[in-house]
């Protein structure tokens, strides 16, 4: 196989079209014209297209836009829906009790929308600039000069079989050399994992801790439809040990997104997140909502919990992280839209000045002081006790979030810590089995009819990309001591244990299922199973999630 690559050069390369990334190219673009400064920006993005691995709930707070792009509204920016009515709900199995909503979920002022809509738009007000997007081209490695700091990226290699050589299409992948790169992968990026370890980012951080959200788009009866309408719940069908709660929001047309998060530091290795999802949708108070309407879509995707003390130091020669890559999402409130953005354009404007000084050096320090004087650090200092008190249970940790915001104001002089996610597992025998109702195909459904919704695809002749570190351990110790939960934690059908019934059990991994969510990459609880970037253009293509 031919090792030989084509190489582009760029100022700045910018990895994932996500909101982060985006932005941080729109506003290179803008700093570069106001200045009369030729600057040359790429994005590169491991979706089909822009969008089509963009999941979120999403309720979008528009201060990071208005910023951004002031004149979002005559540009036609996809932001339809103001909300309009917040409902805070605790759920018993039969009933429901409207509680107080925490100020952190006012949504006044904000919008219901798709935010894979939302970065369609903003790619094209990036292309208008000149920033050059390459959507089908998954990062796959970072490249290093020979001091160590990062030059770059390479493409994954194209056409390469399951077994390890070269195909009929084979394709070498392209390097995309940069001054900086910016790294905005989302959730539990792989590159930056890597980033992670090469250059100790997270030497001096809390572990960071993770909530897996999955999500489902309704066309519902329009009599049954309020635009705009929020509904937020905790309680049913979690136990009070498991952090968690639904959203559900009306947008337009007819449309309502449904949607499950669970804390991935939960203990029960028999909890499904996908069947607790199905089972919440069949509460008293949810289930008119859906009646007579249908599904059209589904997906699912982690998302970085930990908030302000995981923040992993930011940036490293040559390069820095930007969006939930960093883990900016602002849990109180359920969103990181805002932030993402806010970071991404910080991060353009101290490369931006970076870039232009004589001598600057490889790393772009004033990034982290950036933040630090920002609206953003702020708004993620005040809330960081929030999401950890509920390491304690739902009471215990509504009692500290009350404490914390409405006593101290966000001014608490502790922080309180995280643990990670996969150590939170115990084993099989401590729990009973959970026994989930079957699927009635109208409201409830199962997982392969959910991905098949999802649109998900995979070149099927290549490489696994879900590689197993030790191929022996998903038997011998996930089955046997904590009863094969990756079966149950990934949303998508993509483990399956066979030849149970022969006493010789094995794992077989469905890839070609996978939705990209990293779920299982986070909880594995021996750290066995690692999530590898596959061809460009695999995975789910989301319509308008």
């Amino acid at each position: 196989m031919s090792t030989e690559r084509e190489f582009m050069e760029y100022d700045v390369v910018v990895v994932g079209a996500g909101p982060a990334g985006l932005a941080a190219a729109i506003r290179l673009k803008q700093l570069a014209a106001e200045q009369g400064r030729e600057l040359s920006v790429c994005v590169l993005e491991k979706g089909s297209e822009v969008g089509a691995h963009i999941l979120s709930g999403a309720c979008f707070e528009p201060r990071a836009l208005d910023e951004l792009l002031p004149d979002w509204k005559a540009l036609g920016a996809p932001l339809h829906t103001p909300a309009t009515d917040d409902q805070f709900l605790f759920l018993t199995e039969t009933g429901a009790h409207q509680l107080p909503t925490p100020p952190q979920m006012h949504n006044h002022g904000n919008y219901i929308i798709s935010l894979g809509n939302l970065c369609r738009w903003l790619a094209e007000q990036a292309e208008g600039l000149g920033v050059e997007i390459y959507p089908g081209f998954a990062a796959a490695e970072v490249l290093y000069h020979e001091d160590g700091s990062v030059k770059g990226v390479a493409t994954g290699d194209m056409g390469v079989g399951k077994d390890g050589q070269p195909t009929g299409n084979y394709q070498p992948g392209m390097e995309l050399h940069a001054r900086q790169t910016i790294f905005s992968e989302g959730c539990r990026g792989s590159l930056t994992q890597d980033l992670f370890e090469r250059f100790e980012l997270r030497k001096d951080a809390q572990p960071q801790t993770y909530g897996i959200g999955i999500k489902e788009l309704w066309e519902v009866d329009p009599a049954r439809h309020q635009p705009g309408k929020i509904v937020h719940s905790i309680g049913w069908p979690l136990s009070t040990d498991t952090y968690g709660g639904s959203f559900l929001y009306h947008l337009e047309n007819n449309q309502v997104v449904v949607g499950f998060v669970i804390g991935l530091d939960y203990k029960n290795p028999w909890l499904s997140p996908f069947e607790e999802f199905q089972r919440f949708k069949t509460h008293p108070s949810v289930r008119d909502t859906f009646a007579g309407g249908r599904r059209i879509a589904y997906g699912a995707r982690a998302l970085s919990e930990g908030g302000f003390q995981s923040l992993p130091k930011l940036t490293f020669p040559g390069g820095l992280l930007v969006g939930d890559t960093a883990g900016f999402l602002n849990v109180p409130k359920i969103k990181g839209s805002h932030t993402a953005m806010k970071s991404g354009m910080l991060a353009a404007e101290a490369v931006f000045e970076h870039l232009g000084r004589e001598g600057a050096g490889t790393e772009v320090s004033a990034y982290p002081e950036k933040l630090k004087a920002s609206w953003l650090w702020q708004e993620l200092h005040a809330v960081r006790n929030i999401r950890p008190g509920f390491k304690w249970g739902l009471w215990p940790g509504l009692a500290l979030a009350a404490v914390d915001t409405y006593l101290f104001r966000g001014k608490a002089p502790w922080t309180l810590s995280h643990h990670a996610d996969h150590a939170a597992l115990e084993e099989k025998s401590r729990h009973a089995p959970i026994a989930y109702p079957k699927p009635d195909g109208v409201l409830t459904f199962d997982r392969l009819s959910s991905v098949f919704l999802s649109s998900t695809n995979h070149e099927e002749n290549q490489r696994c990309h879900l590689q197993l570190r030790d191929e022996a351990v998903p038997i011998r110790v996930n089955l046997a001591r904590y009863g094969a939960p990756e079966i149950r934690y990934c949303p998508a059908g993509v483990y399956e244990i066979l030849g149970e019934e022969e006493g010789q059990p094995r794992l077989q991994i469905n890839a070609q299922n996978c939705l990209h969510c990293k779920t299982c990459d986070i909880k594995d609880p021996t750290q066995n199973i690692h999530w590898t970037v596959p061809e460009g253009g695999g995975g789910p293509n989301y319509p308008n999630m």
